[in-house]
């Protein structure tokens, strides 16, 4: 089956209904000729109910149901490897909550004609937050310059879960390897593709507090992703030491 729109826009979900139909008209504002995958994890407020609604009228949205709540690197993972199965030449993706501004969508999918891979930074000139207290913003950067540290990474922000691939990017990514599910995904995806030699592209954008909805982001949640630093880095050695191998 090959993919009838050059992009698709990888939206993980888990009671997002106050945002999902708002999102998807905005994402479809920005990309026209893009799709969008919804990823729902049986989200008890009927999300996925929603993006059914939506997808039996709308053909460019796409639905993915999965059988509960596992994290959002699974999400990631099946979404990945989904659109490189229906042909897609570019994946985005993005968080449903508005934290991520929908028009920064064109200049994130433009970034890729020149470079494979690309992160909406926070941690770049011109970059930054919306709407967050200081401690907040303190938290975060000590977070992201902590996770550089451990990984001795170029990228500023390692958190970031606005990103955008070519596919061929992607299927250099050994999926299998991938094993972090939670919040620390995100270093570890883009991790892998730094020790894999892929350039990664930094585009600054500004992160804004989710206006409808829940935060999934907890302290607990934080702690575990900055503790998975160590086994991301782990996993980082032994892909670069494969990957020289492979190259010769």
């Amino acid at each position: 089956m090959h993919a009838t729109a050059p992009t698709v826009v990888l939206l993980p979900t888990y009671n997002e209904a106050q945002n999902l139909e708002r999102m998807l008209d905005a994402i479809h504002q920005q990309l026209p000729d893009g799709h969008v995958l919804v990823i729902d994890d049986s989200s008890p407020d009927g999300t996925g109910l929603l993006a059914d609604r939506v997808a039996a009228q709308q053909p460019w949205v796409h639905v993915a149901h999965r059988p509960a709540k596992r994290g959002l690197g699974v999400a990631y993972r099946f979404g990945y490897a989904w659109a490189l199965e229906h042909g897609y030449a570019r994946v985005l993706q993005m968080d449903c909550d508005f934290s991520h501004d929908p028009k920064d969508l064109p200049k994130l999918e433009a970034v890729l004609d020149t470079y494979p891979a690309v992160v909406g930074s926070r941690r770049v000139a011109g970059g930054g937050t919306v709407g967050w207290p200081w401690y907040r913003n303190l938290v975060s950067s000590a977070g992201s310059f902590y996770a550089r540290r451990v990984l001795g990474s170029p990228v500023r922000d390692l958190t970031s879960g606005f990103k955008g691939f070519r596919a061929e990017a992607l299927r250099k990514l050994p999926l299998e390897r991938l094993r972090t599910d939670g919040f620390g995904f995100q270093i570890e995806v883009t991790s892998f593709l730094v020790a894999l030699g892929i350039p990664v592209h930094e585009m600054p954008i500004q992160f804004s507090d989710r206006a409808a909805g829940k935060s999934k982001m907890t302290t607990a949640i934080f702690i575990e992703g900055m503790w998975k630093v160590w086994d991301v880095r782990r996993q980082v050695r032994a892909l670069e030491r494969d990957h020289k191998v492979c190259t010769g």
